[in-house]
């Protein structure tokens, strides 16, 4: 299992060593950076899982490196570590993004408490977004499921074959249920091109698609409304 890196943020070199000692300790891999432009610029060629920060740096306060990093919508996790303790200073130092707060001096247990605290939510974050962009990649209807990304399609676990075309069209219903989609709306959609009107090639190709759906379920899928178009047959 790779180590979690985590980048420290911290102009006094004796600081900046004792909070890699404290972290490396906990098995987790350190990289250090003295100035905000140097932060910036390890961000930008290397993955982090975290950031502690100090915002007394050199050059790039830490207020802007996080102002420029949540423009970008970089949600790197921030654990700010500085001086200032005002009720003020934390509220404007997370109002512009960063995850928490730690003034000097601390206690080495607090920071690995604070550390482990932000990443296991931005563990569950990411697993969160993971499964859901994964689910936004496969649609199901009935007992149709659709992988976009593999550009597949089952019908009760057995895989139809379907035309680029074809695939193309069942995925544009199956995005939208609910919708009565005209020859017209489904032509301009799929192939890109003004509809001729009386060209009966989507109906051929939404013929074909019920056919190879047919083969594994005889249940109807796809339903004409007539004189307008076609749309899943929901209940």
């Amino acid at each position: 299992m790779n180590k979690e890196k985590i980048l420290i943020v911290e102009d006094d070199s004796d600081i900046n060593s004792l909070l890699c000692k404290i972290l490396e300790k906990e098995g987790f891999e350190t990289v250090s950076a003295y100035s905000g432009s140097e932060a910036l610029l390890r961000i930008s060629m290397e993955q982090f899982d975290m950031m502690l920060l100090d915002l007394m740096i050199p050059g790039t306060t830490g207020e802007e490196v996080i102002k420029q990093l949540r423009e970008k919508e970089n949600e790197i996790p921030i654990l700010v570590l500085t001086a200032k303790a005002t009720l003020e200073d934390k509220v404007s130092v997370l109002d512009l993004g960063a995850d928490d707060y730690l003034t000097k001096p601390f206690e080495n247990e607090e920071v690995v408490a604070r550390v482990n605290a932000r990443l296991r939510r931005f563990r569950k974050k990411s697993k969160e977004n993971e499964k859901r962009e994964s689910g936004f990649q496969k649609l199901q209807f009935k007992n149709l499921v659709l992988d976009k990304e593999a550009r597949t399609c089952y019908v009760k676990e057995k895989e139809i074959s379907l035309t680029a075309l074809e695939f193309d069209i069942l995925t544009l219903l199956l995005e939208h249920p609910d919708k009565v989609y005209s020859k017209e709306n489904i032509y301009q959609a799929i192939w890109k091109e003004n509809y001729i009107g009386e060209d009966s090639t989507v109906s051929v190709h939404v013929s074909n698609i019920r056919k190879k759906i047919a083969v594994c379920d005889k249940e109807e899928y796809i339903k004409t409304v007539w004189g307008i178009g076609f749309k899943l047959a929901n209940l």
